[in-house]
């Protein structure tokens, strides 16, 4: 019987204090304020993702590890960049295709032969 009786009452003091110390945290809030949840993105926000800055991309591991929503974030950017530069690429190469068309146009009209009674 002593025994119990000891054992309820260090579990109240305990149980006590443990409430005293969340309770009571002083100025500061009860509990302090979580890390959040994912870091800064590890792109560069001012220019286009270059080579380098995927080789050096490095993920926080997380428990079971990587955090999918950083990842997600990451290939996402990477995605719209590539699809940007795939755009402009095409577009270039459309506007190339259309001035050597000209170019090749205009090589064939001063290359013709004048024919006798044609005018220059």
């Amino acid at each position: 019987m002593f025994m119990f009786l000891f054992l309820v009452v260090a579990l109240a003091v305990v149980v006590g204090a443990v409430t005293l110390s969340v309770i009571g945290g002083g100025d500061s809030a009860p509990l302090p304020d979580v890390a959040p949840e994912r870091l800064d993105d590890p792109l560069p926000p001012d220019r286009p993702v270059n080579h380098a800055d995927i080789e050096t991309l490095r993920f926080p591991l997380a428990a079971r590890g990587y955090r999918m929503a950083e990842v997600d974030d990451a290939l996402g950017r990477i995605a719209a960049e590539l699809a940007e530069r795939d755009a402009r690429i095409a577009d270039l190469e459309h506007a190339l295709a259309g001035a050597q068309a000209g170019a090749q146009a205009t090589a064939n009209v001063s290359m013709r032969k004048p024919i006798e009674g044609d005018q220059q």
